[in-house]
Parts: C-alpha cells; structure tokens; sequence
C-alpha cells in the first residue's frame, strides 16, 4: 500500500517507460512523414483529437472507479478479518471454562497462522513460510495435504472446538457464537479469493493504450506545424498523463499482486498478530510493520 510519503520520481517514469518510448517513436515518424508528404496529407482539425481526448478520458474515468472498488473492497475484507479475529479469542476467554489457557493460547496462534497465510497464498508465495512459530510439526504435516492451506487452519479450529463440546468445556450456544465467527473469517477468505480469481478483462486495457496511441499520432499530425523541439516534448507530456492514470487504475484493480499498490495484508497481519498477543498475555510481542520507503506491504 502506497504511503502518503514523497514517491520516487523514477518509480513512476518506470511504469510508463515503455509508452514514452512509444510515443517518442510515433512523434518522429509522423513529424517527418507530414513534413515530406505535406502535399499529400490533409490537415487535421484539432477538433479530432480534442474528441479522442474526451473519449480517453469517460473511459478512463470508468476504469479507475471500477479498479478502486476492488481495491477498497479488498481493505474492507482484511478490515473484517481484524475485527473477527479479535472476537475469536475474546469470545474464547468468555466461552471457554477455566483450565483451558493452554487451549485458548493454541488456537489463538492457529488464528494469527492463519492471517499470514491468507495474506502470501492471495500473493501466490508459500502460505506455509515461516509459521514454524504458531503451528506445530505435526499440525504443518497436516495442512501440508490441502490445496488450500488457509481453510485447512481453520478445519483445525473447527475440529478443536469440537472436541471442548464433547468434553463439556463449552456449552452449545457458546458453540454457536464461535462458530458464527469462524463462518465470517471463511467468508471474508472467499471474497478476497474471488477477488483474487476474477480477472479484470484484458481487452479493455488493449483498446484503450490503442485508442491513446491513435490519440497521440492525430494530435501529431494536427501540430505538425509546431517545431519538433516543442511537439515532440508536448505529446510526452499529454499522453503520459493518460498512460499514468491507466497504469494506476492497472495496478489497483488487483489488490493482491505483492507491489507497492496492493493491500498491506503482512502489515495488516501483524497488527492482528500483535492485538492477540497481548489479549492472552504473551510477553514477547512483535514490533508493528515498518514501512519500506514509500509503501507498506
């Protein structure tokens, strides 16, 4: 997540550089084409590429307000995350008998195991990397077999929970609030799955650098009479303004593609990790992340 910190000039040249490139190339070879086949090309009214202008930016309007829903949808979903695993161990230290600090304690560190996991499996890295802390051998062993490894940590809740009713250490209605809070994190990990596997379409990002790239050779042709000292410099210009908005409206319609503009989740994790820390009263509790630079990850 992008930090309201100064953001590197040349990480944003680097996100368009390709079509600066491009759009150099195009002002080149369209200032000299009009200039030897001047008699022969019409001129362009202005008007032309003013209406391109328009039509680039309806379009690109409607893509940045598609691509921030996702993206704040998908804070909204990590901010249901903390909130249910804060009232997963505080309905534990209220359901549960006294004698079974042990218990709470286990699956509190199932639940902060389950964060982290949640967060590299929708980045596409190893959901298992350095839970060694929170879940035991033999619990790895067993999410190891699933193909979704944060529902997996969830089943060994739901089994554990199971077992305290059968052995009367929490009553059916206890039973019945818990398990209602382990439906939300179940439905909040579906969400940000479906997020994550619903692909914004491609085409749409292909005719609109099209449409720009049309825009940009009819504003060309319709300053040819301008100095290619001035031209060249002024469709940079324009048209990286274009190319900016659609990269940013890019980078935020996947909110968890592990860059600068996804959402925190490592970030968002250790806070959760850090709340339920101190609720069953650890004493080595972790600092909060830091930011890199500019972003929080």
């Amino acid at each position: 997540m992008l930090l309201n910190k100064g953001i590197p000039f040349s990480y944003i040249v680097r996100k368009v550089k390709l079509e600066l490139l491009f759009v150099t190339a195009i002002g080149i070879v369209v200032y000299y084409a009009t200039s030897l086949f001047k008699d022969y090309i019409p001129p362009m009214p202005i008007a032309i590429p003013a209406f391109l202008g328009t039509a680039i930016s309806v379009i690109l309007s409607f893509k940045l307000n598609q691509s921030y829903d996702r993206w704040w949808e998908a804070r909204k979903i990590w901010g249901s995350i903390v909130n249910d695993s804060r009232n997963l161990v505080l309905q534990l230290q209220a359901f549960l008998k006294p004698g079974n600090d042990d218990t709470i304690r286990k699956l509190t560190f199932r639940q902060i195991a389950w964060c982290f996991a949640l967060g590299r499996s929708l980045r596409e890295l190893e959901p298992l990397q350095n839970l060694n802390e929170y879940l035991s051998e033999q619990e790895l062993d067993k999410i190891r077999g699933h193909r979704n490894k944060p529902l997996a940590i969830l089943q060994l809740n739901v089994r554990d929970l199971s077992e305290l009713k059968q052995k009367g250490e929490i009553d059916v209605f206890s039973l019945v609030q818990l398990n209602t809070t382990l439906v939300n994190l179940t439905n909040s990990m579906g969400m940000a799955e479906r997020i994550k596997s619903t692909v914004f379409p491609a085409t749409y990002r292909l005719f609109l650098h099209g449409f720009i790239y049309l825009f940009v050779t009819t504003l060309s042709i319709s300053l040819s009479d301008i100095s290619s000292y001035f031209e060249i410099p002024l469709l940079i210009l324009i048209s990286s303004a274009f190319f900016l908005l659609e990269r940013t409206a890019t980078h935020l319609q996947d909110p968890f593609s592990n860059k600068p503009t996804d959402t925190a989740m490592t970030a968002i994790a250790s806070t959760i990790e850090i709340n339920l820390k101190q609720l069953i009263g650890e004493k080595q509790v972790p600092q909060p992340q830091t930011p890199k630079e500019y972003y929080l990850m």
